[in-house]
């Protein structure tokens, strides 16, 4: 049963003004080499990162005091309220340091720790995907929705990188990714816009946080599509590691059965 949600509009609008905020500094920071560090889990992270998430935190702090922020970059807060926003700055840092344009900005609005909100902003390619779950979605302002497609031999995949997979779970992807036509690799969250508008059936990853999937998740959802990790359970501020979305209910479950065991 869909969840009655709060009103969203002032919520989705305050988003879009984060979104803008991002894309601003984003393609500021696109002409210039970065500065890179490493993080202690290997992954990358540049100076625009933490400086793209610090304005946003402070917009959301001005804007809505009582409400929660759990973010890539810096410590959680207040993760129990009720309303939580859920941020990443830079999806793609890898991309995003290479001048490959499938990075963008992640801004979910948890509602009692699920998704509700979304935004996935992409300032190379001038693309903005944003949704209410279970309600619309749209791509630059135009109506989206996934598209059928039941059968996996027919599906067309994407995965970010097979190489955030543990020996396990590659494992399980290699044997999905032997009844599959085609897997396309590197999109990072990119792929997830393209599947809520119904251009690809599948986007299987892992080594995932919230803040990697909630504004994903509530835009697929949006666009009538599922977002659960490998067993099929829904996303909340406590998941971590598996995801599987798809626009095709029998998809998932044929996906979830492989990629259960």
């Amino acid at each position: 049963m869909t969840p009655k949600y709060p009103p969203h509009q002032a919520f989705l609008t305050f988003a879009e003004k984060l979104a803008d905020t991002s894309r601003q500094m984003l393609l500021h920071a696109a002409v210039q080499i970065p500065e890179v560090q490493l993080k202690a889990d290997a992954s990358f992270v540049t100076s625009t990162d933490k400086a793209v998430e610090a304005k946003m935190r402070e917009m959301i702090a001005d804007a809505f005091p009582d409400h929660g922020i759990l973010g890539e970059e810096f410590e959680s807060t207040n993760v129990n309220a009720e309303f939580v926003w859920v941020l990443d700055p830079i999806d793609g840092t890898a991309p995003f340091i290479a001048g490959i344009p499938v990075y963008g900005t992640l801004i979910g609005l948890a509602w009692n720790g699920k998704p509700f909100i979304g935004v996935m902003d992409h300032p190379a390619t001038a693309d903005r995907w944003t949704g209410v779950a279970h309600l619309f979605a749209k791509r630059n302002g135009q109506p989206v929705k996934v598209k059928s497609c039941a059968r996996l031999d027919q599906a067309f995949v994407t995965c970010s990188n097979p190489d955030f997979m543990t020996e396990s779970e590659l494992s399980r992807f290699t044997i999905l990714r032997k009844q599959v036509p085609y897997v396309q690799y590197g999109g990072s969250c990119f792929a997830y816009g393209i599947l809520a508008s119904g251009r690809t059936d599948l986007a299987v990853d892992s080594g995932l946080e919230p803040f990697d999937v909630f504004a994903s998740a509530a835009v697929i959802q949006g666009a009538g599509g599922y977002m659960t990790d490998w067993n099929g359970a829904d996303i909340t501020l406590d998941w971590v590691g598996k995801i599987i979305a798809a626009g095709d209910h029998n998809c998932l479950q044929e996906t979830i059965n492989i990629l259960s065991k």
